[in-house]
């Protein structure tokens, strides 16, 4: 479905990376743009500037819907620059802390080990 306005986020080559509709309040706005360039910086491989666009959102924009799926998406983007699995497990405490009901939350939770054990929590 589309509605207006609609803004694309594109890649160097013209690939959408984030899409949003509808009219929005500056905030929320301004977070969706933020998360936008930060896809695109993730399809570069660009994980640093991913990671750092991602918390950006996350320290600027704490209330908005954009938040939870940044605070995922940055640990994902640390994760890949650093190859280091514990990054994923200190992403899933934080959702432990923060946006604990939201969805992302829910994805980031198969992350949560019992780090004494080594094991799933």
């Amino acid at each position: 479905m589309q509605w207006t306005p609609t803004l694309l986020i594109l890649d160097p080559e013209g690939t959408q990376r984030h899409r949003f509709e509808g009219y929005l309040p500056a905030d929320e706005f301004l977070a969706q743009l933020h998360i936008g360039l930060a896809h695109a910086a993730f399809s570069r491989k660009q994980w640093d500037e991913a990671e750092r666009r991602y918390r950006q959102v996350v320290e600027q924009f704490p209330t908005t819907e954009a938040a939870p799926e940044a605070l995922y998406w940055s640990g994902v983007a640390k994760y890949k620059a650093s190859g280091n699995p514990a990054v994923l497990g200190e992403t899933a405490q934080r959702f432990k802390q923060s946006y604990t009901e939201s969805a992302w939350a829910k994805k980031a939770s198969v992350w949560a080990t019992d780090r004494a054990a080594g094991r799933p929590a």
